[in-house]
């Protein structure tokens, strides 16, 4: 399956996309997203598996923070968090659809289809011969009427603008079974310096 991966930052949050995306790959780790909140720079990552652990986000931003103040692809100052997509979490790969299968998903189009842009319902996967995501909608029920079929519906992968998990008690109950010691699984993230100059000014008015 492919790795490719649903990528809408703009502006700051692009160009370290960009500058985090390899340096993650040659770590172990992958790219979620990169996002500027304020004056947040905020990086989510996880391994292939779809952990993070503390010992995780620190090694990421001693890694990641030296390199972008080298770059610089920031104006001004900024304040660096690395985080897990915890557990509502977004679905920015193929393979992520096919793995939280079964559970609640909202999902936003770029492109309206039938004047619609937004859905929720339950993942079914990813089907790659169509790139498109498969999501189970409530039937729209008439007066009176229950008991209707949800209706499978196909997205294409390429024109989702944003997709996250909906929390349930069941994602919780996944989430609780599956997590591991020292795992980041509610989202968390870990502050870094924004600069070495910073970190060595904040040093100095330490004397």
């Amino acid at each position: 399956m492919t790795d490719k991966r649903i990528a809408r930052e703009t502006g700051p949050a692009l160009r370290v996309a960009r500058i985090a995306a390899p340096l993650l790959e040659d770590m172990g780790f992958r790219l979620v997203r990169a996002r500027m909140a304020g004056k947040d720079l905020q990086v989510m990552a996880e391994r292939p598996d779809g952990t993070l652990t503390i010992d995780d986000c620190v090694a990421i931003s001693r890694a990641l923070s030296p390199l972008l103040d080298v770059e610089d692809p920031v104006a001004g100052a900024y304040n660096l968090e690395v985080s897990s997509p915890g557990v509502a979490r977004p679905l920015v790969r193929p393979e992520d659809f096919e793995t939280w299968a079964g559970h609640v998903a909202k999902i936003e189009m770029m492109t309206p289809i039938g004047g619609r842009r937004r859905f929720r319902g339950v993942l079914e996967g990813y089907d790659e011969a169509s790139n498109e995501v498969r999501l189970y909608l409530p039937a729209e029920k008439a007066d009176g009427e229950k008991g209707q079929p949800d209706v499978l519906v196909g997205l294409d992968f390429d024109d989702i603008a944003q997709a996250r998990l909906v929390m349930t008690d069941d994602l919780l109950a996944r989430a609780a079974a599956s997590a591991r010691p020292g795992q980041v699984s509610d989202g968390a993230a870990m502050d870094a310096p924004a600069s070495g100059e910073e970190a060595d000014e904040a040093e100095a008015g330490k004397g």
